[in-house]
């Protein structure tokens, strides 16, 4: 049996009304304690239990939150920590720490977050559908390799096009000299994203190669065709299906369905960790 590791973890807690007191844990910061360097953080992916408490809630600000704390923590190690707790707004709190054994930080991200954040996590999936499902998939891979907080996300395709563009990448990294980006996409209903894409990806292609001197390979992540055809066995969703994944090939768009996630996370985990 593995020797666990004494952590310390924070929840992050979403209050909408601090007279009430009523909040909704919203995401954990966990590190091994001495060892600030392997501080993570993780927020929910499913914001229905937020916008029961509050239906104007902004989830944009709150997905950019994550962001910032990761990258808080990235610089100050764990003097941010006591930064985070001054600095939060009353709509947003950090608790007091609590002593935790964990086997892996990872693996103790995951329980925490099923105990704390996502008690209801099968039926929140079961909810959950189109892109919003095939990113968590994608995050939940990238997240078991231990590479999701090693990777840029929600890249500014206007880095590479032209001012205004308003497509963000859901994520990639950079082994030598390919940027390796990968988006969500899904095929269940409005096929635009997918023409979104294959519109965007020459453009983008060559900025890459002006902006940053590499070679870019975009997957797209889409739903099984087989996965689609037990909601709806129709032949034109069928024909659009492979439209749309046409479309997306023929501008050198690699497609890859969620069945093939733990390959492509396995090669992350290869590339940023150096992990066979």
């Amino acid at each position: 049996m593995r020797e666990r590791r004494e952590c310390e973890f924070f929840l992050v807690r979403y209050v909408p009304d601090p007279v009430k007191n009523e909040y909704v844990n919203i995401g954990v910061l966990l590190r091994e304690q001495g060892v600030a360097e392997e501080a993570v953080v993780r927020f929910t992916r499913d914001w229905s239990r937020v916008r029961c408490v509050d239906p104007d809630a902004d989830t944009t600000m709150l997905e950019a939150l994550e962001e910032d704390v990761r990258r808080r923590m990235s610089v100050q190690g764990a003097a941010a920590i006591k930064a985070l707790q001054d600095s939060l707004s009353n709509d947003v709190q950090l608790t007091e720490a609590k002593g935790f054994l964990a086997e892996s930080i990872p693996a103790g991200m995951e329980e925490l977050m099923r105990l704390y954040v996502e008690p209801r996590k099968r039926e929140a999936v079961a909810r959950r559908g189109g892109r919003q499902a095939v990113h968590a998939k994608m995050r939940t891979q990238f997240e078991r390799t231990g590479v999701w907080d090693l990777m840029r996300k929600r890249i500014a395709a206007a880095n590479y096009t032209r001012p205004g563009d308003p497509l963000r990448i859901d994520c990639g990294y950079r082994p030598n000299g390919v940027v390796r980006m990968f988006h969500a996409v899904s095929l269940e209903g409005d096929l635009e994203l997918a023409k979104v894409l294959a519109f965007s990806a020459p453009v983008m292609r060559e900025g890459i190669a002006r902006v940053e001197k590499a070679t870019l390979e975009l997957t797209a992540v889409i739903e099984p065709l087989a996965e689609l055809r037990k909601a709806r066995d129709d032949e034109d969703r069928v024909a659009q299906y492979r439209f749309a994944v046409e479309t997306m090939e023929q501008q050198a768009i690699r497609v890859m369905t969620t069945s093939d996630l733990p390959r492509i996370a396995q090669t992350a985990q290869r590339e940023l960790l150096g992990s066979s």
